[in-house]
């Protein structure tokens, strides 16, 4: 049972504004920020490495926090930037070759896709876009399908930045593991807002962030590697942090995944991210995700009663990312009259998922994007909002 007025009292803005722009960046709870403030403090009082030697055991700690985020070990967790760098670090460790391929879907975030496009332009592989079913998820028969031993890679953006969708990683792992290709999952979307299982789902590399529904600083994520591949991957950038320099004309990569970390970072931002985490799990991942998906559902079942408005959401069971167009308004029109409301709300330009947006010729998107600590009376605040507005 989630205690709605303990989180609430953590989340101060929340007492003035009906915050539902989690997909971009949540509001962080007390505790969050005081982790961050308190270490800003202390290096400014006696220096930076001063304060990360005495707050090494806390520093530490995050490794494992993640992991038992993630059900994995702290040595299969690398704390980097953002979800970004984490999945860079992963993709650009792969070797492709003239004719290998990557099988990706058709929701697939740009960040990522731009990727892919470099990779083919260097090296000649190919990228192959699987099919959606029906519903607007992964068409797991293609998928089965597709696979041949020219398959290097198959990389899946779990829960698109539009549209609701929350594509079938656990499934897909299955059929992945059946051929013994790579499977790197974008989880950007996905942690904080629902339960992640690396060991059930079945991939080999995760990205995610700390900004979004984990609550945590803007300037963090992390890559969980699996351990049976991560001693086969070589990061595309080391620094002696990553590969320690052990004689003149020798490095030597680091056993666990800090391989893909470079020496210097964020302590303080760190430190939040461990916050978020720990605070993520004190709730329960299984409440979380109960709560996210019944404010979703209520906002989902509001908006269909709109006027001119079109709910844009695929899936069998829509996330907690709710994305509609209203006639006679474009999205950043309808974002800013929410603000001056009090209500917060974003949008989704096609280019993030332009394979998708292209398909089912998409303008831009308001998103909402409610989280647990929400209530049911802001949902309906942005419901009674976009009423009025038309009926104008």
């Amino acid at each position: 049972m989630i205690d709605l007025d303990r989180i609430r009292a953590d989340t101060p803005a929340a007492s003035r504004l009906a915050y539902l722009h989690n997909a971009g960046a949540a509001l962080m709870p007390a505790p969050v920020v005081a982790a961050v403030k308190g270490h800003i403090d202390l290096e400014s009082e006696i220096g930076g490495y001063a304060a990360a030697d005495r707050e090494s055991d806390r520093l530490d700690a995050v490794y494992g926090s993640v992991a038992r985020l993630l059900n994995a070990a702290p040595d299969e967790i690398a704390l980097v930037e953002n979800a970004t760098v984490a999945w860079q670090m992963a993709f650009y460790s792969l070797p492709f070759r003239q004719g290998d391929r990557i099988l990706t879907a058709e929701a697939e975030y740009a960040a990522n896709y731009v990727a892919f496009l470099q990779v083919a332009k260097r090296t000649g592989a190919i990228i192959d876009v699987v099919p959606s079913d029906a519903s607007g998820e992964l068409d797991l028969h293609a998928l089965e399908r597709m696979i041949d031993r020219r398959v290097k890679l198959i990389a899946i953006t779990w829960v698109p930045t539009n549209g609701g969708l929350v594509n079938p990683a656990e499934a897909i792992g299955r059929i992945v593991r059946a051929h013994g290709i790579p499977y790197l999952l974008d989880a950007c979307q996905a942690v904080g807002q629902m339960a992640v299982d690396v060991e059930a789902i079945g991939c080999d590399m995760l990205s995610a962030t700390g900004r979004k529904f984990l609550r945590g600083p803007r300037g963090t994520g992390f890559l969980y590697v699996r351990r049976a591949l991560l001693q086969q991957l070589e990061p595309p950038m080391i620094d002696h942090f990553a590969a320690p320099w052990v004689s003149r004309d020798e490095y030597r990569l680091r056993d666990d995944a800090r391989r893909f970390e470079t020496w210097e970072n964020n302590y303080a931002a760190r430190l939040g991210l461990g916050a978020a985490v720990d605070y993520a799990l004190d709730i329960g991942m299984d409440p979380i995700e109960q709560r996210c998906r019944l404010l979703a559902d209520r906002l989902r079942g509001g908006l269909a009663s709109v006027r001119g408005l079109a709910i844009r959401d695929l899936g069998r069971a829509p996330g907690a990312i709710v994305s509609f167009t209203m006639n006679g308004y474009e999205a950043d029109a309808i974002v800013g009259s929410a603000a001056a409301a009090g209500i917060t709300i974003g949008a989704s330009d096609p280019a993030s998922t332009r394979i998708d947006a292209e398909l089912r010729s998409l303008p831009p998107l308001v998103r909402a994007s409610p989280h647990y600590y929400n209530t049911e009376a802001e949902v309906d605040r942005l419901i009674g909002h976009l009423v009025a507005l038309a009926s104008r």
